[in-house]
């Protein structure tokens, strides 16, 4: 009869046997992620990302907020495999260049801008190096000179573009002043996203019977005086686009304006919150989700921007502020019931 010492050996030899024709069985981890699920953020290697925005607003801070929550799906956290260094350019177009300067020479991973203005000075600086550049928060990338076209960006850079629902914004205002034939419109002449929109806006006002009245300014100074000019040019409400300069001085648009009883339709929902009537507003927040991800999907080295599509959303949802509604004397239009009150 077998010993259990003669019995342990036994199994033990038979062991060795079976990993030597198994050789995998010797090397398994003790656990390991299932099929097809995410690595997570602790099995990707560090990266370093500068973020530069052009000016502060809520609307870019949206922006800014998606962009990490997109990354953070994307296994890339901060103070685990991400550093991000943010600056902000204070709406200087100076700033911006100089700021975008520094960043590349510290060679990042890939670079983000948030605004056109920074996106440019960004890919201007980034562009005869091997760095990466992305952005957000874009109206016209190719007349930016971002990217060849939207589908094919064609060098180094790519991202996410805000084309505002432009004609849903123009219906807004025929319901809202259903008798109005004037609206008036700031624009700032080096930004492409204001241009281009202006363009689009000026086409579609005949269909509803609408004239533009535009004033095209320069920087912060112009901005108050215009919004003047245009009240005396007898404008019936004035209309916001994404302009980065007329945006920062919005207080400055609302009391001119307040105090002539004139609305003004703002470009998204933080405008509005802010004193606007209303606006077909795109969600900031979700834009810069998806361009986080589309980053993530770049430092992964799963996607070449050269041949990433812009992403683009052309859709909104209706916002008012019911506070200013009443201020001017103003009632819902009956096609906008469900439209969203976000006064404060």
């Amino acid at each position: 009869m077998m010993t259990n010492k003669l019995k342990q050996a036994a199994a033990a030899a038979l062991a060795v046997l079976l990993c030597a024709a198994f050789p995998a069985c010797a090397s398994a981890p003790a656990s390991s992620a299932a099929p097809g699920s995410s690595a997570g953020s602790s099995q990707k290697a560090p990266k370093k990302i500068g973020v530069l925005q052009y000016a502060v607003n809520a609307s870019l801070d949206n922006c800014y907020t998606g962009f990490r929550k997109g990354l953070a799906e994307s296994g890339y956290e901060e103070g685990k495999n991400l550093t991000l260094e943010f600056q902000n350019s204070q709406a200087d177009a100076s700033n911006a260049k100089m700021m975008a300067k520094t960043m590349v020479s510290k060679q990042y991973d890939l670079v983000m801008g948030i605004a056109t203005p920074a996106a440019m000075a960004l890919y201007g600086a980034a562009k005869s190096t091997d760095i990466p550049t992305i952005f957000t928060a874009i109206s016209d990338p190719v007349a930016a000179g971002l990217v060849q076209s939207l589908q094919k960006p064609g060098g180094n850079c790519t991202g996410s573009s805000d084309v505002l629902p432009l004609e849903g914004q123009m219906k807004m205002i025929r319901a809202f002043l259903p008798k109005a034939k004037k609206i008036g419109v700031l624009h700032t002449t080096s930004e492409p996203n204001s241009t281009s929109s202006l363009k689009t806006f000026e086409k579609l006002a005949p269909k509803y019977g609408f004239e533009i009245v535009e004033i095209g300014v320069t920087g912060p100074s112009d901005v108050e005086p215009s919004v003047k000019t245009l009240i005396a040019k007898g404008v019936d409400c004035i209309n916001n686009f994404t302009d980065n300069n007329v945006v920062n001085h919005l207080s400055a648009l609302l009391q001119a304006a307040n105090e002539a009883k004139i609305p003004i339709f703002g470009s998204e929902v933080e405008q509005v919150k802010d004193g606007c009537l209303a606006s077909v507003s795109i969600d900031f927040v979700a834009l810069g989700e998806e361009t986080g991800k589309m980053a993530a999907k770049v430092l992964d080295g799963a996607a070449d921007p050269a041949q990433t599509p812009v992403y683009t959303v052309r859709s909104g949802v209706p916002v008012y502020n019911k506070q200013t509604l009443s201020k001017l004397g103003l009632s819902l239009p009956a096609g906008y019931a469900g439209a969203k009150d976000v006064a404060g």
